[in-house]
């Protein structure tokens, strides 16, 4: 990766995504500010390099503070040249049931409203240094509404909609939009998947390419690109007939359910069922 990135903000540091990326993002030089709510993760990555990491625990969520954050690195650091929204969530959705429309919301407010506060700080200040990147971390299930997976999807595509827009606005003034889109990655994530994961790529490979399209200039990227031209080959399928496909795959764990992935901030945990 070229050193063109030497202050970075980096939200969801504590995930194996997140956690390859400051690793790659540390031993090139950068300094890096680690956001993520388990700060013993955090920390252990901040003894790296002690002198050029800062350790966060914010509701990504919470648009004060993330604001607090960014000050407080501006005023350790100076102005970021890359910030990366990495912070996600993931589970199964029901509709039929009440307890998931909490999921729901707490699925959107994280991997969608997260992303718009984890920029909102930087952008004025990083237009002023007319450089610089914004990266959101969207996701191939984005792309088409999945069976049981409908809050995950919802977020994502979203996202994907929000970048554009931001992509748009901030087209003159130095700064570049990113749209990744994985497929499918080795983190606690896609653990608790039951169904086939074409394409899967370990967390420090992804890393790795994510970060090499970024300094590309590469404003859509797809990890890995075949994924996405098998999700655009499928797309070409009569409507019932997709949708019939992807019914019969077993369904990704909703909430209290095995192998689901913990959503923090639930405003209570939905009963095991």
């Amino acid at each position: 990766m070229p050193l063109q990135f030497r202050n970075v903000v980096l939200t969801g540091a504590c995930g194996g995504l997140g956690q390859a990326l400051a690793r790659e993002l540390i031993e090139e030089g950068a300094q890096v500010a680690l956001a993520g709510l388990d700060a013993g993760k955090l920390e252990a990555l901040a003894a790296m390099a002690p002198g050029r990491c800062a350790v966060y625990t914010p509701d990504v969520s919470n648009g004060p503070q993330m604001q607090a954050l960014a000050a407080d690195w501006m005023a350790r650091a100076g102005v970021p040249d890359l910030v990366i929204a990495n912070a996600g969530v993931a589970g199964g959705y029901d509709t039929a049931q009440a307890d998931d429309l909490a999921v729901f919301r707490r699925m959107l407010e994280i991997n969608l409203l997260g992303a718009a506060t984890t920029f909102q700080p930087f952008v004025a200040a990083m237009c002023a240094q007319r450089r610089g990147a914004l990266v959101g971390m969207a996701s191939i299930a984005g792309w088409r509404g999945m069976p049981g997976n409908g809050a995950y999807c919802a977020s994502k595509a979203g996202l994907i909609r929000y970048l554009e827009s931001l992509r748009a606005e901030l087209r003159e003034t130095g700064l570049t939009v990113h749209t990744v889109s994985p497929g499918y990655i080795r983190t606690a994530l896609t653990a608790g998947n039951r169904f086939a994961m074409p394409g899967l790529l370990e967390a420090g490979d992804a890393a790795h390419r994510l970060l090499a399209a970024v300094a590309a200039g590469r404003e859509k990227i797809v990890l890995p690109r075949r994924i996405g031209w098998l999700s655009k080959a499928l797309d070409l399928l009569p409507e019932p007939l997709h949708d019939r496909l992807l019914r019969g795959q077993p369904r990704k764990p909703r909430v209290g359910e095995a192998g689901a992935t913990a959503i923090p901030g639930l405003p209570k945990e939905p009963p095991t069922r």
